[in-house]
């Protein structure tokens, strides 16, 4: 829906109209339900204001009523194309609070997930950026390999999307025989992938003619704003949530943060898929760390946490301090303590922070998902001002901007 304005100039001047063109809420172009109401001169962009709250779910206040363990679920559906991200970051978050410390193979396990899960978000996101510019080719390519790693999701805790993955102090069961298997079948197969994605795009002279200058953002901008993540990076500003503040164990792997220099479309699409040979590269790592476990510490898969770990099975039903813990936690019976924490985790799009206030009852006081894609989304009117209209939903993809996220 579109409207005309006309500008009134000095007299003896031309007459000047511009168009006002509502890009969403619903729009095949956005990705998501949220809004531009964009100001064009012709197809130039003259200003934009945006919009959001179209599926806001009170997630915050509904945290309110619930016991940690079932807050898992919300954080499912923030940005729902690396959800085990989020779900790892609350049990974090929760973990830190509770004073829980998680053995060695379970850390590693989490990392697997977690940058299973980034390589799943960037190539999702590039390649819909590809898809954003004309090219086809390159979503279509990768996708299968999205699946592949839904199937490692599935084997693990038998969910693909909105995964609620692991529990408080670990997972809720060991990884799978099958599940290893399909994670060397991706380790072996998706590098090659990769690499031709790159030489697909990389050098394109239409995706660069499409992508190089759109929407750029200086490092002092981009830290004014709060960016982080990626398209923090893609500024050249080289923080990372995994290295500046270690948290499972990565502190026991190597690897490289890619940065860019102008904070443009193109820069953020390297530094994407830079991440994923980086991501690669840790899986790599870690599941050979897995591999030199022996003995008991080779089937460790949780911490010692009975006050939020459903006790197996077979022991509530042979021994009665099991069932009284099965019976509290299903119950959500369990006191937390009383205390105020702050915890973030690396997401794929950016530092994802929960702010957790306890007053010792059986929910939290107050809770707070520090969003990325919500810091983005303000500076989209910035990155846009003066760039062609179909520059906007270029724009809008290569910030990763989800939905799910920016409302919560």
């Amino acid at each position: 829906m579109s409207e005309s304005h006309h500008i009134k100039l000095p007299e003896g001047s031309i007459e000047k109209t511009t168009t006002t063109l509502n890009l969403g809420p619903t729009h095949p172009a956005t990705h998501g339900v949220f809004q531009n109401i964009l100001e064009l001169d012709g197809e130039r962009i003259v200003s934009a204001e945006q919009t959001v709250g179209y599926i806001h779910r009170a997630f915050e206040k509904l945290a309110e009523r619930r016991p940690l363990y079932q807050i898992t679920t919300l954080t499912d559906r923030l940005n729902y194309c690396s959800s085990p991200i989020n779900n790892m970051g609350w049990h974090l978050t929760c973990e830190k609070l509770l004073g829980v410390s998680t053995p060695k193979r379970v850390d590693y396990l989490r990392i697997i997930i977690m940058e299973l899960a980034r390589i799943s978000d960037h190539l999702i996101c590039n390649s819909v950026v590809g898809v954003d510019s004309g090219a086809y080719t390159g979503f279509l390519y990768v996708m299968q390999y999205r699946e592949l790693i839904y199937e490692i999701y599935e084997e693990i805790c038998g969910s693909r999307l909105t995964t609620n993955i692991g529990r408080i102090g670990g997972f809720e069961r060991d990884f799978t025989n099958k599940a290893f298997e399909k994670l060397e079948k991706f380790l072996r197969e998706y590098p090659a992938v990769l690499k031709e994605f790159e030489t697909l795009f990389n050098r394109n002279r239409i995706f660069m003619e499409r992508t190089i200058g759109a929407g750029p953002i200086s490092a002092e901008r981009a830290l004014n704003y709060g960016f982080t993540g990626p398209n923090l990076r893609a500024a050249g500003v080289d923080y990372d949530v995994r290295v500046h503040s270690p948290y499972s164990s990565y502190g026991d792997f190597e690897f490289d943060i890619p940065v860019g220099s102008t904070g443009d479309c193109y820069d953020r699409f390297l530094v994407r898929n830079g991440e994923m040979w980086e991501s690669l590269r840790i899986i790599d790592s870690a599941y050979k760390k897995i591999q030199d476990f022996k003995g008991p510490e080779a089937e460790v898969y949780h911490a010692d946490v009975p006050e939020y770990y459903l006790p197996e099975k077979q022991d509530v039903y042979t021994k009665m301090e099991a069932l009284i813990w099965h019976f509290k936690i299903v119950m959500g019976e369990t006191e937390i303590p009383p205390g105020e924490v702050y915890f973030s985790v690396e997401g794929a799009n950016g530092e994802l922070g929960f702010y957790l206030i306890s007053d010792g009852g059986r929910t939290p006081y107050r809770l707070h998902f520090r969003r990325p894609c919500f810091v983005y989304y303000q500076a989209y009117s910035e990155l846009t001002k003066g760039s062609m209209l179909s520059d906007a939903v270029i724009v809008m993809s290569s910030l990763n901007l989800i939905a799910g996220e920016m409302d919560a």
